[in-house]
C-alpha cells in the first residue's frame, strides 16, 4: 500500500489503486505512452526542397514558430512519406514516455454500413488520455516546488492531480488540462494491470468537472475534502 501523506485526499481513499489483470482500457486504467508536450507556442515543419531532383524520397525541411495570422502556403513536394494537403502544415512536438491515466470510456465501434463515403482516419477509435509529470524537482529541470506541490496534494488547483503511482517511488502529478486523444491499437501504448479504485475514479470524475465548469460538485467528495482542509496560506 502507498504512503500518502495526510494532507492529501489519497489518504483517506481505501484502495486508491487496485489491480486488474483484464487487457481493456476502462477508464481509470494506467497506461504507458509516447505523448507530445504541448506548447504555448508551437512549431511546424515547412519544406524547403527536395534533396534530390530525382529522389522522392527525401527533402530538405526547416523548423519555425507557427503564427495563425500568418499565412503558412508552402509549394507541395511531392515526397511519398510527407504527403502536402490543403490547407494543412505538419506541426513539430517534443514527445516523451510517460504514464498517462484513461479518462474517457472507449468508444463504441462505428458499424462497417455507416463508414461508407468517408475517410478511414475518421472512423477509427480514440480514447482520451491524461499524462502524469514526475513533481520531484531538481532545481534544473522538470518538477515544481515543495511549496507549490503541497498545495496540489491539498487540491488547489483543477488542473492538477498530485499523487503517488503504482511501481514508482517519487510523486507524480496528473495534468487534467493535458487531456488528449490517444489510439487504440496495443501498438500506441503499453499496457499496466493497475486501475483507479472505485472511489477514487468518483473523485477523478468530480476533479474533470471542475476543470471543465469551474464549479465542484457540491455534495461530492471532493468538494468535502477542500471544506475540511486548514485554508492554505
Amino acid at each position: 500500500m502507498k504512503e500518502y501523506p495526510e494532507h492529501s485526499i489519497q489518504y483517506f481513499i481505501d484502495d486508491w489503486w487496485i489491480t486488474d489483470q483484464a487487457f481493456d482500457l476502462r477508464r481509470g486504467r494506467l497506461l504507458w505512452a509516447f505523448l507530445p508536450h504541448m506548447d504555448q507556442q508551437p512549431m511546424i515543419l515547412v519544406p524547403e526542397g527536395r534533396a534530390s531532383p530525382t529522389d522522392h524520397s527525401k527533402a530538405n525541411y526547416r523548423i519555425e514558430p507557427f503564427q495563425i495570422k500568418k499565412s503558412h502556403e508552402h509549394p507541395k513536394l511531392p515526397i511519398a512519406a510527407l504527403p502536402s494537403y490543403t490547407g494543412e502544415v505538419r506541426a513539430v512536438y517534443r514527445v516523451k514516455e510517460r504514464p498517462v491515466l484513461v479518462v474517457g470510456s472507449e468508444p463504441p465501434e462505428v458499424p462497417k454500413r455507416q463508414r461508407v463515403g468517408g475517410a478511414a482516419w475518421q472512423f477509427r477509435p480514440y480514447i482520451l488520455v491524461a499524462p502524469y509529470y514526475g513533481a520531484e524537482f531538481s532545481g534544473k529541470t522538470g518538477g515544481w516546488s515543495s511549496d507549490f506541490v503541497e498545495r496540489v496534494q491539498k487540491c488547489e488547483y483543477p488542473q492538477y492531480m498530485w499523487d503517488k503511482l503504482p511501481e514508482k517511488i517519487n510523486s507524480s502529478i496528473l495534468r487534467l488540462d493535458h487531456i488528449q486523444p490517444m489510439g487504440t491499437e496495443p501498438i500506441a501504448y503499453k499496457w499496466t494491470p493497475f486501475c483507479l479504485g472505485c472511489d477514487a475514479l468518483k473523485i477523478l470524475d468530480e476533479w474533470v468537472q471542475w476543470l471543465m465548469t469551474g464549479c465542484l460538485q457540491s455534495d461530492g467528495v471532493l468538494d468535502f475534502f477542500r471544506k475540511e482542509l486548514p485554508e492554505l496560506e
